[in-house]
């Protein structure tokens, strides 16, 4: 993945407790950064929002923090969240009656493609991808 995450010309990571205060950490300095490139931050922060509450909820692990990747091509913007929980992959969104868990069902509305990926060990990242052109770049 390191390889793929070369390939990227604008780059901004940074690592944030698994708390609900890093998740809110996430979204406005990520936003911010995207504002400094020029490029549309809308529908991104709310999935860096929700992805980010994911890694800090579902994927937290005492002393372990998460970390966040914005990368940016000029054809793609993509949004990585990895946790500690490896073990705990995200389900596909399900539209049936329940009370919470809609997070996913947003992201796969905003976002152009989701997914996960294991590892390293015992990590998961989330990611999401924005196709850039859609949006008059």
């Amino acid at each position: 993945m390191n390889q793929e995450i070369a390939a990227y010309k604008l780059q901004f990571k940074v690592q944030l407790s698994a708390t609900r205060r890093g998740a809110r950490l996430a979204r406005l300095l990520a936003t911010e950064e995207l504002r400094s490139w020029g490029l549309p931050f809308e529908a991104p922060a709310q999935v860096i929002a929700e992805l980010a509450a994911n890694a800090a909820t579902h994927g937290c692990v005492p002393g372990r923090d998460f970390r966040l990747a914005v990368l940016s091509d000029a054809d793609t913007l993509r949004i990585e969240v990895t946790d500690a929980r490896g073990d705990r992959l995200p389900a596909p969104p399900d539209t049936g009656v329940r009370e919470s868990g809609y997070g996913l069902i947003l992201v796969e509305a905003l976002a152009d493609r989701w997914g996960t990926c294991c590892g390293p060990f015992p990590c998961k990242t989330v990611w999401a991808e924005f196709d850039l052109p859609m949006w008059g770049r």
